[in-house]
């Protein structure tokens, strides 16, 4: 059974820093293309971060890049989420994905039920 399994969401300020982490099992991580997402209350589903199969180079939405950073670790099946200089609109469910696509963000076959972040003062 594949399980995705998220933490570290929390409420922090403007300005701060947090890490995500998603356990992976039941696949072997190194097969996979691997994203995040997130939604917010009253918006879609947005895809933020991704990482193809092979590949330790990440892609980013444009509302993240610079300011978060993704890795995988394949011999951890794991992959973290490292946010930094958060803003009130970064608040939202995160969810990890993993998928056996080649149009990393999109085609993810597996997905987490999601950690929660708050921005706020």
């Amino acid at each position: 059974q594949v399980q995705l399994v998220e933490s570290g969401g929390a409420l922090v300020q403007p300005g701060g820093s947090l890490r995500l982490s998603c356990a992976v099992s039941g696949l072997t991580l190194d097969y996979f293309a691997v994203s995040w997402y997130r939604q917010a209350p009253g918006k879609e589903r947005e895809a933020i971060a991704c990482i193809n199969t092979g590949s330790n180079t990440a892609w980013y939405a444009s509302s993240v890049k610079g300011r978060f950073s993704m890795t995988r670790d394949n011999a951890l099946n794991t992959m973290t989420l490292q946010m930094g200089n958060l803003k009130f609109e970064d608040a939202a469910v995160y969810t990890c994905a993993a998928g056996l696509s080649e149009l990393c963000p999109k085609g993810m076959d597996y997905w987490g039920k999601g950690t929660l972040v708050t921005v706020s003062t």
